[in-house]
């Protein structure tokens, strides 16, 4: 069986990002002093948990220019995008990189995406795990199913980087998760 692991936002090279805030003023990505120093960071625990026949979905945004790209060759595994809002170059560069490209993926009944997914959409899955709210989290959302009238709540999982520690979760974790109905990763 395959590893699969998930990560999302890495935004390499993307210098303003050191200046971002979080709705407090705190630094969104705080303790680097350069981009080079983050991006080195993030490969490094990348690694640590990737091994080279893993495979590992990027749920968007993974760099701001196409130079940038680059800095996936430092990975280890089999690479696979969701394509996020930033992720805005022509697919044939993205293809150096990832053996797959998709808009969202569904896996273990649970769909992979870089937004949050409207709650009417989410009606046939266990979880939503996503990308794009960097630290912030998203309330999860009850749904009925029409034909059994059962009501369940169903969680968004975020995986951006500051939201794992800057490390790539892997499925069992989320699965685990969303069994136990905790609301975010975290605690990496």
């Amino acid at each position: 069986m395959v590893n699969l692991w998930f990560i999302a936002d890495t935004h390499f090279g993307h210098h303003n990002i050191l200046k971002f805030t979080r709705d407090d003023g705190t630094l969104l990505r705080p303790g680097f002093s350069t981009i080079e120093e983050m991006d080195d960071l993030i490969v490094e625990r990348w690694n640590k948990r990737v091994k080279d026949g893993d495979h590992v979905y990027h749920l968007g945004d993974v760099a701001m220019r196409q130079p940038e790209l680059s800095t996936l060759v430092r990975v280890k595994g089999k690479l696979r995008l969701v394509r996020g809002n930033h992720d805005i170059f022509r697919t044939k560069y993205y293809l150096k990189y990832f053996e797959e490209i998709h808009g969202v993926r569904v896996i273990s009944n649970m769909v992979f995406s870089h937004y949050p997914l409207h709650p009417m959409s989410l009606g046939p899955f266990k979880a939503n795990v996503h990308g794009h709210t960097h630290a912030n989290s998203v309330d999860p959302v009850v749904v009925m199913n029409k034909k059994t009238q059962a009501i369940t709540e169903i969680p968004y999982i975020n995986v951006c980087v500051e939201a794992t520690d800057y490390y790539p979760i892997h499925l069992d974790e989320i699965i685990k998760r969303v069994s136990t109905r905790e609301r975010d990763i975290g605690g990496y």
